[in-house]
């Protein structure tokens, strides 16, 4: 598919979820804020330069364009991730490696708790949890912490801090964010209607959730429960009109949105760490708008198990670029020298890829001593330069400690 071919697609500038086919076989799902810039960006030289091989590689197979609008971003990212989850399209790759992912689990209690958990931490809390439903991998931890706060404003549910019928109510049903499970002020069957409204809600099926609600609200006001009906009727409002501002900023232009360049510029770092060549692991940290993103970061077990960093950089480039869903970069650092740097440069633009790079060099206390690469990339962004370097050697020591201390 190429530029000119999308021309011939009316997209609407509203948010939703967007499908590439080839014939029939859907290749690649996404999201946006506004479709129409959203996929005008796949087709700007620029950001082709940034996405990778494999998504240029979709491109080229991909005949045909579908869209689904939504009537918010939050909707769109649960429609987008329960497509993924259901047909698991060829070029979407978070099914295939979701250990860092977030899920949102719904136990299977009398009163269902809503949780959010990392892939990598589920199997091992299934054992002590009867899951009832699981909805994801979502990518993005931040997104997923905003679009729950404003599914919990209009479905008050339970989380592992509410205990049943505690002596005092929990700090979220003080604050309108639990139903009351902790004090004994909603029964059974009213908090299962709850929990299957979030399950649709989840599963991106908001005309259903109004349609069970609107017969409720007509129910409870045929039964004069006017305090109930009125509840109802203000959780219809809510849906039709969800105000979603932060979790479109928690995104950035990922979803399509504009933004300032500099709220726009993402570092990665990367480095690696090991003991004579064995445990050896890398890292990846992200800092965005001046900051660290812990929810960004990535750990990558490496199979070289020698003393050949290059290599082991290289390895984790490698990996990274399997994962297209990732928001590109503006700037990759790395810890090392020219070799570093070379090394990582050559896997780049093998796959195709034109991620400006620097290299951060060491004295030999390991304090920063100088910047090499494309400095010119970096200007105004030493500090985060800098940062972003700082906290990948601190995630890879303390990860590859914890694993040797586990090893023995």
């Amino acid at each position: 598919m190429t530029s000119q071919g999308v021309k011939k697609y009316q997209l609407p500038d509203q948010p939703g979820v967007y499908y590439f086919l080839k014939g029939k076989e859907i290749l690649y799902v996404g999201k946006a804020t506004s479709l129409k810039d959203r996929v005008r960006s796949y087709f700007n030289q620029d950001l082709i330069n940034t996405r990778g091989a494999r998504i240029i590689s979709m491109l080229d197979q991909a005949s045909n364009l579908k869209w689904q609008v939504t009537d918010s971003v939050l909707e769109a990212l649960l429609l987008e991730t329960a497509t993924i989850k259901k047909l698991q399209p060829k070029y979407n790759a978070r099914e295939k490696d979701d250990k860092s992912y977030w899920h949102v689990v719904i136990t299977q209690d009398d009163f269902p708790k809503i949780l959010q958990i990392r892939g990598k931490d589920l199997k091992a809390k299934e054992a002590n949890l009867a899951n009832e439903a699981i909805y994801g991998p979502f990518p993005n931890g931040s997104e997923l912490k905003e679009a729950l706060k404003i599914i919990r404003k209009i479905f008050p549910y339970r989380d592992d801090k509410c205990k049943v019928n505690q002596d005092r109510p929990c700090f979220n049903r003080q604050i309108g964010l639990c139903p009351g499970v902790c004090t004994g002020e909603i029964s059974k069957q009213d908090y299962a209607k709850t929990i299957r409204n979030l399950k649709l809600f989840f599963n991106g099926k908001k005309g259903v959730v109004i349609n069970n609600l609107e017969h409720e609200m007509k129910r409870s006001a045929k039964l004069k429960e006017f305090e109930q009906a009125a509840k109802v009727r203000n959780q219809i409002f809510a849906l039709n009109h969800i105000k979603d501002v932060a979790l479109i900023k928690s995104r950035g232009d990922t979803l399509g949105n504009k933004v300032s360049p500099r709220d726009n510029f993402r570092i990665e770092a990367y480095d690696v760490a090991h003991t004579s060549g064995t445990e050896v692991v890398g890292v990846m940290t992200v800092v965005e708008n001046g900051e660290v993103n812990k929810d960004e970061y990535r750990k990558f077990k490496l199979s070289q198990d020698k003393n050949n960093d290059v290599g082991n950089l290289q390895e984790i480039i490698s990996r990274r670029l399997n994962h297209p869903e990732w928001p590109a970069p503006r700037l990759v650092v790395i810890d090392g020298g020219l070799a570093q740097l070379n090394g990582v440069k050559k896997v780049l633009t093998q796959a195709g890829v034109n991620w400006p790079i620097v290299a951060v060099t060491k004295d030999e206390h390991h304090r920063a001593k100088n910047i090499i690469g494309e400095r010119e990339k970096m200007a105004g962004y030493e500090r985060e330069v800098l940062l972003a370097n700082s906290e990948a050697h601190r995630f890879a020591i303390t990860w590859h400690r914890k694993r040797r201390a586990k090893m023995i």
